[in-house]
């Protein structure tokens, strides 16, 4: 079999594996609008990473590289925006 049709495989399962990881933790917050447990510094940082990768993927025109990224870069905006919200602008 063709390397790069294995580095394929490999990098559209490992990003099937990125998205539904992430996912359930900014449908969670979404939907509970609660982020107690959530660290902030995390989600900064993951988002960071996330978009730097998802511009590796776009000049080494790797999609699975670039689809994973763009979407965890979207989710970790979005729960990293509610966190912010709820910490600095909500009235407890």
């Amino acid at each position: 079999m063709d390397i790069a049709l294995i580095a394929n495989i490999v990098g559209y399962i490992a990003s099937i594996a990125m998205v539904l990881g992430y996912m359930p933790q900014a449908i969670h917050t979404i939907r509970t609008r609660n982020t107690d447990g959530i660290a902030m510094p995390t989600f900064v940082l993951m988002g960071i990473g996330s978009i730097g990768f998802a511009i590796q993927g776009l000049l080494i025109d790797n999609w699975p590289l670039v689809l994973t990224n763009v979407i965890t870069s979207l989710s970790s905006i979005t729960i990293a925006s509610i966190k912010i919200y709820n910490d600095y602008f909500k009235k407890k």
